[in-house]
């Protein structure tokens, strides 16, 4: 759990006010009794839905680019920050994902 949490506060530095950061927060997920709530979305919707984020933010970018090279009216710090944005959403969705490998193997390395 602490390791969700340590990513979660990550994408909330990060990303901002993203819905995917909100939705992650113990208060939303979390009833005042500690139980967890019904409407909680599942954790593969959240990565799903992270992962289409950073796919869409890619096509952006390479939208952006190829109006640059082709020189349809697209500014370079517009590409520029198209390009940085995607870069960043893959890293921190690279990070994530290396967090969750590592979860599972210190838990598969547990003994019961």
């Amino acid at each position: 759990m602490v390791i969700a949490m340590n990513a979660v506060s990550s994408a909330a530095d990060v990303g901002g006010s993203s819905a995917a950061a909100a939705s992650l927060r113990p208060s939303s997920i979390f009833s005042a009794g500690g139980t967890v709530r019904a409407s909680a979305a599942p954790f593969a919707d959240l990565i799903t839905d992270a992962v289409g984020q950073v796919s869409q933010l890619e096509s952006q970018a390479d939208a952006a680019v190829k109006g640059l090279m082709t020189g349809s009216g697209v500014d370079v710090q517009d590409a520029m920050i198209a390009t940085q944005k995607a870069d960043m959403a893959f890293e921190l969705a690279l990070a994530v994902r290396n967090k969750a490998v590592q979860a599972y193997q210190s838990v598969m390395g547990m003994q019961f």
